[in-house]
């Protein structure tokens, strides 16, 4: 059990990395080539280990579409929401609000799973909710913030919402299927849903434009944050309860946050920190306020 806590903050160290990457790349590379270039070469990776060293169940259409779903939400459209996010505000306030995570996981659990939220849970969503206000006055009033804060922080609101359907069906996808083979089809099909408007970007931009700063970010995004991310979160959650998962997701935002203080220079205002602090006790009061296991119904 000690392993998988271990996997899992790992894995949320590392897709809370890709906030502050994110934020370098999108301001040289177009949004869908980016994604393209790192699921692309997700997939180059994990293919060939695919055949290796396991031996591929039969896929039926039912589970399928789960996985299409899968990379709809947590690949395609949560790529899409950040990185054009992130365009419109800074990625230390993208990062604070990606702790809301815990909380929209909550309310989709309610809707689709039909998991009743306790009362703990219902003062958390509040709280969060409050906290998200904080954090968007803190971007229209700071000075250096992103260029236009409350676009910024909706976009990347709507990949926290894509990214808690992403975990939900995760979850359902690993009691039939390996992490590793789940993570190759969901980094295949995203591959596959980028690729036109990828290929509609490139008669503007030229991959001689690519520096090799923005050559590495790929590489990390492709390999650690696609990869290594994927396989160990899928492994995790097999394992952790899922209210016990939704603390570990603090540490995305926490990661993107420090990372973005520290190697952008970034802004971080009382607001941010007030903010920061609502969520984080939405976080701890969701976690301790769901008792019951969540039971998915495919």
């Amino acid at each position: 059990m000690r392993r998988a806590y271990f996997k899992m903050i790992l894995a949320m160290f590392l897709a809370g990395s890709s906030v502050v990457t994110n934020k370098v790349l999108v301001e040289n590379v177009p949004v869908f080539v980016a994604s393209e270039l790192r699921f692309l070469m997700a997939t180059m990776i994990l293919v060939p280990f695919l055949f290796v060293y396991e031996e591929v169940t039969k896929v039926c259409k039912k589970e399928l579409f789960i996985l299409f779903l899968q990379a709809l939400t947590g690949v395609f459209l949560f790529s899409i929401c950040m990185l054009y996010g992130l365009k419109y505000t800074t990625a230390l306030e993208g990062g604070i609000i990606t702790s809301t995570l815990p909380a929209v996981t909550a309310v989709c659990a309610f809707f689709i799973i039909r998991e009743k939220p306790s009362f703990k849970v219902l003062i958390g969503i509040g709280l969060t909710m409050i906290g998200l206000a904080c954090i968007q006055t803190a971007g229209v009033s700071q000075v250096g913030g992103g260029l236009a804060p409350l676009i910024g922080n909706g976009f990347i609101f709507c990949a926290v919402i894509s990214e808690a359907l992403f975990v939900l069906l995760g979850k359902i996808s690993s009691k039939r299927h390996s992490p590793l083979v789940i993570a190759t089809f969901v980094s295949a099909i995203g591959s596959i849903l980028f690729l036109p408007f990828a290929i509609y970007e490139l008669r503007l931009f030229s991959f001689r434009e690519l520096s090799l700063i923005d050559f590495g970010i790929i590489v990390h995004h492709g390999l650690f944050v696609t990869v290594v991310a994927f396989i160990l979160m899928y492994q995790a959650v097999r394992e952790i309860p899922a209210n016990q998962a939704g603390v570990l997701t603090g540490v995305a935002p926490l990661s993107a946050a420090t990372l973005s203080f520290i190697f952008l220079r970034e802004p971080f205002s009382f607001g941010h920190l007030v903010g920061m602090i609502l969520v984080l006790l939405a976080v701890c009061l969701i976690a301790y306020g769901k008792n019951r296991k969540i039971e998915h119904h495919a």
